[in-house]
């Protein structure tokens, strides 16, 4: 039996292919309400010259205006990698109600790769569920940074 969460999980990944396509860090995230997709981003960090131009952040800016509300209760966000830590605080200002990530990001998760913020006080808290795709969405990382230090051909 597939989990529910697979589908979804996907339609991220289908976006990080799309963001290494482009010579970016491949990172692809949606946003859920209701079973319907309301939010996609992916890493757009290059293009954009911009610090912030992460997944996550494109797709709860694009749930927030989809559903007319920056509260995002109701939302499960999806996303490739481990969330860092201005994703996260970015996840709990947004109110979201879940997060499911793919790989474990050791070097700067902050959903226990590196930290885990949400164990902090915050007045905000939601659930998590890390390894979906786990490892297509390793294998994509994997695979760009190989070909960034010339060792695919």
């Amino acid at each position: 039996m597939t989990s529910p969460d697979v589908p979804f999980m996907r339609e991220a990944l289908a976006l990080a292919e799309e963001a290494a396509r482009a010579g970016e860090v491949p990172v692809g995230a949606v946003a859920v309400h209701e079973g319907a997709l309301v939010g996609r981003g992916r890493n757009r960090r290059e293009q954009a010259k911009d610090p912030f131009a992460h997944a996550e952040l494109e797709a709860l800016a694009e749930a927030a205006r989809n559903l007319g509300r920056w509260r995002l209760g109701g939302v499960t966000l999806y996303v490739t990698l481990e969330p860092c830590t201005m994703c996260v605080g970015a996840m709990l200002a947004a109110r979201v109600d879940r997060v499911v990530w793919g790989a474990k990001n050791p070097k700067a998760g902050a959903l226990g790769g590196l930290l885990d913020v949400t164990k902090a006080a915050h007045n905000h808290r939601f659930t998590q569920l890390g390894g979906v795709e786990e490892e297509a969405s390793a294998a994509l990382l994997r695979r760009f940074f190989a070909e960034r230090r010339g060792e695919v051909e």
